[in-house]
């Protein structure tokens, strides 16, 4: 299943810096808006991995998991 994002970037003193609209913590700064858009794109990655994982760890044994699509 694709997901699609939304980066908002702005260039400040010089910097690009860029979030995540749809998750919170997903933020980076880098000298190149191209640069930037990969780094939120990796960050983004892990984070989702990290949450993924931490939810897991904490529902322990015997759980379903159900795909929901907006």
């Amino acid at each position: 299943m694709s997901q699609t994002y939304t980066a908002v970037t702005k260039q400040v003193d010089g910097w690009w810096v860029g979030w995540i609209e749809e998750i919170p913590g997903v933020n980076c700064q880098e000298l190149t808006r191209e640069t930037l858009l990969e780094t939120l794109a990796i960050t983004l990655r892990e984070v989702i991995a990290f949450n993924r994982h931490d939810a897991l760890a904490m529902v322990g044994s015997d759980y379903h998991e159900e795909s929901i699509a907006l």
